[in-house]
């Protein structure tokens, strides 16, 4: 039940009916006894500065979940962001402080290495290729610097983004070894493809898979198809892989702990969802 002792936490973005957000965190909330609400706020991109900026005056507002097309956007209109986020371009998280300045987060790339870890893979010291410099492109190889990698690989077929991506990891991680180069998978410890690609029948692969080593990590961003065309051929290799999905249900740990209700695992997070489908 909502009460004026609520805490509401909006999910903004445009449009709005493929949210699935509130399905997963309402009734999470509900078991854990934790009174708050995700709620989901449909704001086009010419109107989302004024109405974000209104929203958090709000007295029983935490945060917000931020998704498309506000990313970008966002940024400049917090007072204060992380590591991430500058690195990134872009923030889908902001948390509403006490003294009631707001500070923003990104939590797409944590939510990939989140999985990554779960599933036995070592960063320190990998030799990452990460293909797309998009906005979660970005956001992962933001996230693969925080957690100490040896170097990191960068393509788009947009060159200009992945230099201007390079700029800001080498800024923000000057240990790390950044290059813009192919998409040749060879000699990688980690492949990520970061673009939309396999989202569609007859998409082309975003990597070259007969270079592929049996010994690299292949991790998909692409959620609407579980095992991707990269995926399977990279399996097919005997390579171990990451679904996009798994990068969804590792990011909502991170969220509950940026809001202050605590945490949850992702296998947890997995039963409810599939209680609420």
């Amino acid at each position: 039940m909502i009460s004026g002792k609520t805490t509401l936490i909006a999910h903004i973005g445009y449009p709005t009916e493929s949210f699935k957000a509130p399905l997963i965190y309402n009734p999470w909330f509900e078991q854990r006894g934790i009174d708050a609400v995700v709620v989901t706020m449909g704001v086009m991109a010419d109107d989302y500065p004024v109405v974000m900026k209104s929203l958090f005056r709000m007295t029983n507002i935490r945060g917000a979940l931020v998704t498309m097309p506000h990313k970008v956007t966002t940024v400049a209109l917090l007072d204060e962001v992380s590591t991430t986020v500058k690195v990134a371009g872009s923030c889908n998280a902001i948390l509403k402080r006490p003294d009631g300045t707001l500070f923003g987060d990104m939590f797409d790339g944590t939510g990939f290495t989140r999985g990554l870890k779960h599933k036995g893979f070592r960063c320190d010291g990998a030799r990452c290729l990460v293909v797309g410099a998009g906005g979660v492109g970005s956001a992962v190889a933001a996230s693969l610097a925080a957690e100490g990698v040896g170097s990191i690989t960068v393509y788009d077929t947009n060159e200009a983004a992945a230099e201007a991506l390079a700029v800001r990891l080498s800024r923000h991680y000057p240990n790390l070894s950044v290059h813009v180069g192919s998409n040749d998978p060879a000699g990688c410890d980690l492949v990520v493809n970061g673009t939309p690609l396999g989202m569609r029948p007859g998409d082309p692969l975003p990597i070259d898979v007969t270079r592929l080593a049996a010994t690299t990590f292949v991790g998909e961003v692409v959620m609407k198809t579980e095992i991707t065309p990269l995926l399977k051929a990279a399996r097919d290799r005997g390579c171990r892989i990451q679904v996009g999905t798994d990068m969804l249900f590792e990011m909502i740990p991170a969220y509950l702990e940026f809001f202050g209700f605590g945490s949850a695992t992702s296998e947890e997070l997995r039963v409810v969802a599939q209680v609420v489908y």
